[in-house]
């Protein structure tokens, strides 16, 4: 368990903004991730005007970091022209990493450690490298040592087939090393031990797509976005492509149960698509804030992590949410506002049961009774990662920045944002607008 809490106004958003989300494979697929963090790092320093040369620290969410980029939060900062004198940090925290640079920039401005940090997260899940097995580098190593002709041909006569069956280093990323679960599996489970039945999971899927694309049409996230001009063409990728307006309840119940075929509820239309795209946002002390004359988004208030088992990673936002609450002295219809990531419709819906059930939290969390009964109706009101997608390390990121634009549309004072991270974890962040 880690909890921590600001004073009043101690932590500012001062601005944000994140790229398009982008199906794997599709309009941003040749965009490197330092790209993408370098853009939105660049936008939000214009946005704010704020130079690079007076911030203290960048930090930089991300998961599957590249082998051609080590630390790619100092490789993005300097490709976005920010002076060398400005260190940068590269946290992973699953599908957290973009929530806890977030959180690791504000605790150095709590702490007086710096006055101005830009924090972001991103992620290109279509780079995510392919794997050759250990026994693949004998071969290879012989055929790298050979000099003569005869040589080489000998070493490729030591290939066999096996060597050249590779595993997605996405599907190892997603698979639990102590459980050995995949994170779908996990979601079955939650699915199963708090009875939530396939059309629910189809049904909360189908509102979040109604929702995202409700909120692209009304253009709420229009003063979120900044282009990038990526592939051959150089074309400006602007919107988020994974929203479908005409998606149908019908659709959604022709998909077969992706990982247990006989029992499962879990389908690629209920869960969280594979995503590109990064988010970044300027955060500051306080009094450099108001002297600045910066019309903040809001204020970061506490950050909360918390463990649980790892086959039932999906319910940490329940863990985190409560060790946030109790440690700043509210609950939860204190809260306006929630975006809790939609790994997978069945996590979301088994947090909401179990944040409501005096049987789990005083089990599991050793409260007195129910944390409280979570309103769907200001939960992901703008739709989450089953429409948007979830580039695991910029999620974290982008529903902050996305809760802090709700919260101001809607002229709410209290917000949370949290997720469920794989390995068994949950983070959670509350944010206020003044």
């Amino acid at each position: 368990m880690s909890t921590w809490q600001t004073d009043n106004g101690s932590v500012a958003v001062v601005t944000g903004v994140r790229t398009a989300f982008a199906k794997a494979g599709t309009s941003l697929r040749q965009a490197h991730l330092t790209e993408l963090a370098r853009i939105v790092m660049q936008e939000s320093l214009a946005r704010a005007g704020w130079p690079g040369r007076s911030l203290d620290e960048v930090v930089l969410g991300n998961v599957a970091m590249p082998a051609d980029a080590a630390n790619p939060a100092r490789v993005a900062a300097m490709a976005a022209g920010l002076p060398m004198h400005v260190p940068a940090l590269t946290v992973q925290r699953n599908c957290a990493s973009g929530m806890e640079a977030i959180a690791d920039g504000a605790s150095r401005i709590y702490h007086g450690q710096a006055r101005s940090v830009l924090v972001a997260g991103a992620e290109s899940m279509s780079n995510v490298p392919l794997l050759f097995p250990s026994e693949t580098l004998k071969p290879v190593g012989r055929l790298f040592k050979a000099k003569t002709l005869g040589q080489k041909l000998a070493a490729v006569a030591t290939f066999r087939p096996r060597h050249f069956r590779p595993i997605h280093g996405l599907e190892l990323g997603l698979t639990d090393p102590i459980c050995g679960m995949v994170m779908g599996q996990t979601a079955d489970l939650v699915g199963h031990e708090f009875g939530i039945s396939r059309a629910q999971q189809d049904e909360y899927a189908l509102r979040s797509h109604q929702r995202a694309a409700r909120a692209m049409e009304d253009g709420d996230f229009d003063d979120q976005l900044t282009p990038v001009y990526a592939g051959k063409r150089f074309e400006p990728v602007t919107q988020d492509n994974g929203p479908r307006a005409n998606q149908t309840m019908a659709a959604l119940a022709k998909l077969r149960p992706l990982f247990d075929r006989r029992d499962g509820t879990v389908t690629v239309g209920n869960a969280c698509q594979i995503t590109d795209g990064a988010a970044c946002l300027l955060i500051a002390d306080g009094k450099l804030a108001r002297a600045q004359g910066w019309q903040v988004l809001g204020h970061v208030r506490g950050y909360a992590t918390a463990a649980l088992d790892p086959a039932r990673m999906g319910l940490g936002p329940v863990y985190a949410i409560h060790q946030l609450l109790e440690k700043t002295g509210l609950a939860l219809d204190d809260i306006d506002l929630f975006e809790i990531n939609e790994a997978f419709a069945s996590q979301v819906l088994g947090c909401v049961k179990a944040m409501a059930s005096d049987r789990f939290c005083q089990d599991k969390l050793g409260r007195g009774s129910a944390i409280g009964q979570l309103d769907i109706e200001r939960l992901n009101v703008s739709g989450g990662a089953i429409a948007l997608g979830h580039p695991v390390g910029a999620t974290g990121a982008r529903i902050v920045l996305n809760l802090l634009m709700q919260m101001r549309r809607r002229g709410d004072k209290f917000g949370i944002a949290s997720l469920c991270v794989g390995g068994g974890q949950g983070a959670a962040m509350l944010l206020e607008r003044m």
